[in-house]
């Protein structure tokens, strides 16, 4: 299992045409937990490998996380999105990410890019403030 960041720019990025903040992810974990997200590079993800998503704004943190639920696939039909991967929210983890977010210091993270692999320090952090 492999652990990685995802990054969402609540000020850019969308979830289905709603702002892509801490807010609207704990509602989806809550009440649709299954997504379908963007990916530039089909990475190495494999099912069951975890995704944290570190929002950019107002705060930069991770507050939510997802289970990968298959592969990421080609989407022939949108020329413009190079992959896509199913992950569910995991709802506890993502209400206790939600209470105390992981900070960017905590995550040790340098720069972001759209999805990176969870840096090993910064693994305990995230599984202790998840409850996972």
């Amino acid at each position: 299992m492999a652990d990685w960041i995802y990054i969402l720019n609540p000020n850019k990025d969308t979830l289905d045409g709603e702002p892509s903040d801490k807010e609207t992810m704990l509602r989806l974990a809550e009440e649709e937990p299954a997504l379908e997200l963007w990916l530039s590079r089909r990475n190495r993800m494999k099912t069951g490998d975890r995704l944290w998503f570190f929002f950019t704004h107002p705060e930069s943190a991770v507050a939510a996380v997802a289970e990968v639920d298959e592969e990421p696939w080609d989407d022939p039909e949108d020329p413009d999105v190079p992959y896509l991967v199913g992950a569910t929210l995991l709802t506890a983890a993502t209400r206790a990410l939600y209470r105390v977010p992981v900070s960017r210091d905590e995550l040790g993270l340098g720069q972001v890019r759209s999805v990176q692999t969870v840096k090993p320090q910064a693994l305990p952090v995230l599984l202790k403030r998840a409850g996972l």
